[in-house]
């Protein structure tokens, strides 16, 4: 073998564990490829474990023949009512949609956002509002910080929340939920005296909350649409 065979025969050894060793590393994750927090991304896909240890693959619901689409629908409100047809119709369009699944995040996105509001990270409500409501509630913690007030607020729970309606159009998808919550909360001013609330009462609030999302769009997560305060 002559002595440009050998580097050339050398070279290429070394590509070979260079491209090896790259490709070990770069699909490595650093841990800082989170995604920004959904509160309505379906977790434990997989489902239970076995009792060798292993966990078992349930069937995706899309995979779903005739009533078994409906089942989780079924199981929530009965058959034949307004909102199961809405419901129905809902899945339909989108095969993923699961009513107790989505309830687990409306509760989620409910607390982050009363607490949001509440400590005025604009932040945090701009990723679970659309532009309208955002824009509604960054203009109310403006004008509760020219006046120098806080609000101090502690989220107690979550009695009870429900959807009472559900709409699917083009490429829209929409569904309200009535939520009871308890709540302590309590406005001060820049003086610290309370002037709004009671900072040791629990207090009982009835919201009704709608939520959509665009399954077009770039951003496909449920967002705040539109609030109603129920009296």
């Amino acid at each position: 073998m002559g002595s440009s065979d050998f580097v050339t025969l050398f070279f290429l050894v070394a590509a070979v564990l260079i491209f090896f060793q790259l490709r070990s590393v770069l699909g490595r994750r650093t841990g800082h490829e989170k995604p920004p927090f959904d509160p309505f991304a379906q977790r434990d896909l997989k489902g239970p474990a076995r009792d060798d240890g292993k966990v078992v693959t349930l069937p995706r619901r899309d995979e779903a023949t005739g009533e078994e689409r409906f089942a989780a629908v079924d199981s929530y409100t009965p058959a034949g009512t307004a909102l199961n047809d809405q419901l129905r119709e809902l899945l339909r369009h989108d095969p993923s949609f699961s009513p107790k699944e989505f309830l687990n995040g409306a509760k989620i996105a409910y607390e982050m956002i009363v607490m949001a509001y509440a400590d005025g990270d604009r932040k945090t409500l701009k990723g679970l509002l659309s532009r309208d409501v955002f824009d509604g509630f960054e203009s109310a913690i403006a004008d509760r910080e020219s006046r120098g007030e806080t609000v101090k607020s502690t989220f107690v729970g979550i009695e009870k929340a429900d959807i009472t309606q559900a709409s699917a159009r083009d490429n829209e998808e929409q569904v309200t939920v009535r939520i009871v919550s308890q709540l302590i909360t309590a406005t001060f001013d820049k003086s610290g005296a309370m002037i709004d609330g009671d900072s040791e009462a629990v207090s009982e609030v009835n919201d009704v909350w709608t939520f959509a999302r665009d399954v077009r769009s770039r951003d496909p997560n449920w967002k705040l649409i539109a609030t109603e305060a129920e009296q």
